[in-house]
């Protein structure tokens, strides 16, 4: 054995080691899942207030078909669902925090002080739809049992208060810190309902009639928003499940000569070793990529924006979404360096590698796999949710999107997500570790094991199945077209699609 075959080894095993105690970490952060179920209803909530005009019977039995007419039994069914489910979590977390603390995970604390703020904030809206209900003494004592809880923040036990003056009749009062405190902590459907009392208890017929006329206007732009985004999920899934069935079809009809058929897909020329194919993963994926990510948003980021001028010019969100943007492009490029770098004494490689043509056939081979991918992932994510039960993990920055307003940061997670990642990621996972294992395994092993390690690469173990499920249709597109172009446009398409998704669920909080 070579010096430089020893400390490869060393190194896979170091990052074997490092990548399963991320995965085991993942156990016990929250899943993304129970926000976006919330921010769902909230949207909805929002739209519910949308009013067409009488004369127009098409918008009247639109609205109802959307919307039905037990909404607010269904939110509320919802919260409490979800409430139970985040005591669960927080249980869960004690538990862990009665073990000695080098067996506990070192993000554990935050992660439960996050669940709590979030079990606060589900409490105080759970009392304003009960209120709603007119469920007042429901409401109230919901709101007070949030104040008798030692963990809750003071802030939240003066909204709370701020609540029972509002909706208690027998001790009505209109504290002037009101309106300012609830527009400063409540958002969405909840802030206008919260603002409504508070204007009908005032007698302040001007700004609640201002209030009604804009609860209008949101409703219908949000009614829209629903309309589109749903709508649209409808019809893709459709148009996936319709092409499923078809390729099935052709599969068993055709047989070798289907489109699904790997056997046709030629033979890559590999003219290096395991060597080569370890130290491009392992060195400039798992090491340089998502070390160099951590150097350049402590170290290099920061000094760039400082010598620009721009540090202490843009907002922290800002500075945070450059910051991810900027870190992911240096070190990606650190990580294609090293691929190009192991790959250089081979040149030239074979005209099938690394391969990108702009054509009409494979934007459409991206577009097919989009649509084929959809009701795959979303059938082994609901599974998923089953075996995970909310817990496992999820992308750190889809709760960062999730919450964002800013156009630039924004742009920056854009950029990210669906012009960096889809590039870096393809040419790694598909263009060079696909074709590599093909001297070891059939195509087909090959995309299944290059798709396992792509998901597991992501760090959150709730994602591994349906990250794997979408790293075979990569693959597959991949494989079948023997064009990258055609794997990142549906790459690229998916995570864009995935942003829209959170940037409409997150505006019912505007």
């Amino acid at each position: 054995m070579t010096i430089k075959q020893f400390i490869l080894i060393g190194l896979t095993v170091l990052t074997v080691a490092f990548v399963s105690l991320s995965l085991l970490g993942s156990v016990t952060k929250p899943q993304i899942q129970s926000q976006l179920e919330l921010y769902q209803t909230n949207l909805v909530l929002q739209a519910t207030e949308w009013q067409p005009e009488a004369d127009d019977a098409s918008l009247t039995t639109l609205r109802e078909s959307l919307f039905g007419e037990d909404v607010f039994e269904e939110a509320l069914k919802q919260y409490r669902n979800i409430r139970e489910s985040v005591a669960e979590d927080l249980a869960r977390m004690d538990a862990e925090l009665a073990k000695p603390i080098e067996l506990q995970d070192p993000e554990l604390s935050t992660n439960r002080d996050r669940l709590e703020t979030l079990r606060d904030t589900i409490d105080l809206r759970l009392g304003i739809l009960q209120a709603h209900q007119d469920d007042t003494a429901g409401a109230i004592a919901t709101w007070q049992a949030l104040q008798s809880n030692p963990s809750t923040s003071e802030t939240t036990i003066s909204l709370a208060e701020t609540a029972i003056d509002l909706w208690d009749d027998d001790t009505l009062q209109c504290p002037n810190r009101e309106r300012s405190q609830i527009q400063a902590n409540l958002d969405g459907w909840f802030r206008d309902e919260a603002l409504e009392r508070l204007y009908r208890v005032e007698g302040d017929t001007d700004n609640l009639d201002r209030l009604q006329v804009d609860r209008q206007n949101r409703a219908a732009e949000t009614a829209f928003k629903l309309i589109l985004l749903n709508g649209t999920t409808v019809i893709f899934f459709a148009l996936g499940i319709g092409l499923l069935i078809f390729l099935g079809w052709q599969r068993v009809v055709k047989g070798k000569e289907a489109i699904l058929a790997l056997n046709s897909v030629p033979a890559w020329s590999i003219p290096w070793n395991w060597e080569i194919a370890c130290q491009v993963i392992v060195v400039g994926f798992f090491l340089t990529f998502y070390v160099g990510q951590y150097v350049a948003a402590g170290l290099v980021v920061p000094i760039i924006l400082q010598l620009l001028g721009l540090a202490g010019v843009l907002a922290s969100s800002q500075v945070q979404a450059i910051s991810i943007l900027g870190s992911y492009a240096l070190a990606a490029a650190a990580g294609l360096g090293v691929m190009y770098l192991s790959l250089e004494s081979f040149r030239p490689l074979g005209d099938r590698w690394f391969r990108f043509q702009l054509r009409w056939r494979d934007l459409l081979w991206g577009l097919g796999g989009y649509w084929v991918a959809i009701p795959l992932v979303v059938g082994i994510s609901l599974i998923n949710q089953q075996l995970w039960q909310g817990q496992g993990g999820s992308n750190p920055i889809l709760e960062i999107a999730l919450q964002e307003r800013d156009w630039l940061a924004i742009a920056c997670f854009f950029l990210t997500a669906s012009i960096a990642a889809p590039v870096f990621e393809e040419l790694i996972f598909r263009g060079f570790l696909l074709p590599a294992l093909t001297a070891y395994l059939p195509v087909w092993g090959a995309i299944a094991f290059s798709s396992l390690v792509f998901a597991v690469a992501h760090f959150s173990l709730s994602e591994v199945l349906p990250l794997a499920t979408l790293g075979v249709v990569l693959g597959v597109v991949y494989a079948r077209s023997g064009n990258l172009f055609a794997s990142m446009f549906l790459h690229s398409v998916w995570n864009a699609g995935t942003l829209l998704s959170l940037f409409v669920l997150g505006s019912g909080a505007a």
